[in-house]
């Protein structure tokens, strides 16, 4: 491709609009243009680095045994009412209607699409295992789309379903799907790690998580380096270990707390340990008042509440100041599980259980109890686990001290079982003749996410430095004066014979002075690099690498060699 001919719109300021590496270098790349929020137009050079994944993650789900399909992005109401998602799903699901007054959405994700699709086609256990995956725009109403195509209301998905017979099958095809996704992100050069996670809105027992690890990354991940542990902040178990107490139970005490509403004034006026403290958070799930009581040194983990409850993020919100003066009969901050209303569910993290002598709030503005023990001066749901995991816990499978990281979701799997084969009817005859729910799994990979984590990995100052697997193009050739005919015919011929044996090749032809074409260059991240200039005479150039940036002269002859070594040597095949 001619730069001169190459529609590639890079800009010299930084976006105000954006907020992380990725975001302001695929825009100043010319690589992707912001339409609205969360929508984004993908511009050539861009799109071919979205090609380019695609092509990895296909011939790995290929090699995996799946098949490709393509469905509508364009899903009838009537599948997500059968799976109890149509509403479950909540604000994120765009909806629409037809003229003839029937409800549709633009698919979130496809479980109910493509288990509907087999639905009856499959009625033998013969038929089993099946996998079928598509590449495929998604949409989701993001509350706060951020992070450019990270968090987008518009992304590129790769999304697979399998279809087995049992348990055991549905395992097997977990794992294949695992083994298929570490190959496709050690061949994109991710650094990653993979997670426990948990399953939310999908459903099922058990995922995983790959995680490109970033510092700007939304996702929170624990992680043991004793043992293979790892998981989200969402669904990492906490060991917290309460010192066992030989206090006496004692009878509470009310105490004056005139102004002290958070734990922080508390640890002052009490002149004691945060962990002393039973901390309740006020809830409205469904316009049913609940309050959680846990450890006043931990923070809630929403998820696992959530999770407790059967419930969705959406459906939890925060208590107003009406709702808690009405089931406390105090102000906000000086709730606490003693005298709540009849209509409050209490729910109890089980350290609570386990601790003596706690100070909560008093339910009356100002005042606080002292020394209230589980059990005896309340009672409530005893929850195993309701804490945010922290730095510094304890693994819960060897006991060692767990680390803390950030990281971008770029790929999960889900073991779904039968929740949707059952909702839509999904059934197989077994060997015996006996009809049996089909057992399923789901898988995920986001493609146009990959690109920013890849971008997130993989820059400088200077701009992004492409792996070659991804490259929008392996070989920039930047002729230095186009106006001088030995540097332009140089150029030119080393185009051609590069094109020649299969190689992509950018051929910076411009009009444009040196320094904005090296710019450009380091910008877009192109990763071998030949710069054609007063040397031409001699048929010697400059030959680099943009992750190292050091410059050699080789002869015009040397050029294909060295590049067939680089590609030999990041394992990509011309």
């Amino acid at each position: 491709m001619r730069m001169s001919k190459l529609y590639m719109p890079t800009l010299r300021e930084m976006p105000s609009e954006a907020e992380i590496p990725s975001h302001q270098l695929l825009l100043r790349a010319g690589m992707v243009r912001n339409l609205v929020s969360g929508i984004y137009s993908y511009l050539p050079l861009g799109y071919r680095v979205i090609r380019k994944i695609e092509d990895v993650v296909r011939e790995e789900m290929d090699n995996a045994g799946g098949q490709e399909a393509l469905m509508s992005a364009v899903q009838p109401r009537a599948l997500w009412d059968a799976s109890g998602r149509w509403e479950d799903f909540g604000p994120e699901m765009f909806k629409l209607r037809d003229r003839n007054s029937r409800d549709f959405c633009l698919g979130p994700t496809h479980e109910e699409y493509f288990t509907s699709l087999i639905q009856g086609e499959i009625r033998s256990y013969k038929q089993l295992p099946l996998n079928l995956y598509q590449i495929q725009t998604k949409y989701r109403d993001e509350k706060r789309p951020r992070f450019g195509v990270i968090r987008a209301r518009e992304f590129i998905m790769k999304d697979a379903y399998s279809f087995d017979k049992d348990e055991e099958g549905m395992e097997n095809s977990y794992r294949d799907m695992w083994k298929a996704y570490d190959r496709i992100f050690d061949r994109l050069k991710l650094r990653y790690r993979v997670v426990e996670g948990d399953s939310g809105a999908m459903g099922g027992n058990q995922s995983h998580e790959h995680m490109a690890m970033s510092e700007v990354g939304e996702g929170i991940i624990a992680y043991c380096d004793g043992c293979d542990y790892a998981a989200t902040d969402e669904k990492a178990e906490v060991v917290y270990e309460v010192e066992k107490s030989d206090e006496d139970i004692r009878q509470p005490e009310r105490v004056h707390t005139p102004g002290a509403t958070t734990i922080e004034d508390l640890v002052e006026f009490f002149n004691a340990e945060e962990a002393r403290f039973g901390k309740a958070v006020v809830y409205n799930v469904s316009n049913e008042p609940v309050v959680v009581i846990l450890p006043g040194d931990r923070e809630l983990n929403e998820t696992k509440l959530c999770n407790y409850l059967g419930i969705t993020e959406h459906e939890l919100e925060m208590a107003d100041d009406e709702t808690i003066m009405r089931i406390s009969g105090a102000e906000a901050g000086f709730t606490g599980p003693v005298g709540l209303s009849e209509d409050v569910r209490l729910l109890v993290d089980s350290r609570i259980t386990d601790m003596r002598n706690l100070i909560v709030g008093g339910n009356e503005t100002d005042y606080h109890l002292k020394d209230v023990n589980h059990g005896v001066d309340f009672h409530g749901e005893v929850v195993q686990d309701l804490l945010l995991i922290e730095e510094g816990d304890i693994c819960p499978r060897c006991g060692m001290t767990l680390m803390m990281d950030r990281g971008i979701e770029v790929g999960n799997i889900f073991q779904l079982g039968t929740k949707y084969s059952e909702s839509l009817n999904a059934n197989y005859l077994d060997e015996h003749g006996r009809e049996k729910p089909i057992v399923m799994g789901s898988y995920g990979v986001g493609i146009s996410r990959t690109m920013a984590a890849i971008v997130e990995q993989y820059h400088d100052e200077y701009g992004i430095i492409w792996p070659l697997v991804v490259a929008p193009y392996h070989i920039i050739i930047t002729v230095i004066n186009n106006n001088d005919d030995e540097q332009r015919i140089l150029g030119e011929r080393l185009y051609d014979n590069l094109r020649a044996r299969g190689l992509e090749v950018l051929l910076d032809d411009r009009k444009e002075r040196p320094g904005v074409k090296f710019n450009d260059r380091d910008l877009i991240g192109i990763p071998i690099r030949v710069t054609v200039g007063r040397k031409a005479a001699e048929n010697i150039v400059e030959y680099s690498l943009r992750r190292e940036g050091e410059n050699i002269e080789i002869e015009e002859g040397e050029v294909l060699a060295r590049v067939e070594d680089e590609f030999k040597r990041e394992g990509v095949r011309i």
